[in-house]
């Protein structure tokens, strides 16, 4: 599975964005599939995830309540929604596929990684 992220910009706090991960190759509605951030000196962190289904979600507690993850099946994509942005959520995103059955907060859980986009969020 090959994934692409896309739709990271720059905006200013208190705005939206959508991120979306788009999914190359077989079997993509088999996969759970999550999004974590990265900002700069700082470690991967763990954002949300959405059961293969799309019946399941998974959030952070620093975006819970902000953010939403959904997934078209159909469209072999996952989105990230991301509302009432801060300047704390300026990273790079990262949309990720995992195994079947793991814990979906640690980047262990998924073996196949997108490249990531980019989003700022200016104060």
């Amino acid at each position: 599975v090959q994934l692409q992220a896309s739709g990271g910009g720059l905006v200013q706090a208190g705005d939206s964005l959508r991120l979306s991960c788009a999914a190359s190759g077989r079997a993509f509605s088999s996969y759970p599939m999550g999004w974590f951030r990265q900002a700069p000196g700082k470690e991967r962190e763990f954002e949300a995830a959405i059961s293969w289904s799309g019946d399941r979600t998974y959030y952070a507690d620093s975006v819970r309540g902000r953010f939403t993850i959904s997934r078209d099946n159909a469209k072999n994509t996952v989105y990230l929604q991301m509302n009432s942005l801060k300047p704390e959520d300026t990273a790079v995103y990262y949309c990720a596929a995992a195994r079947p059955y793991g814990t979906y907060s640690l980047t262990s859980a998924y073996i196949y990684w997108g490249q990531g986009t980019l989003v700022t969020v200016s104060s």
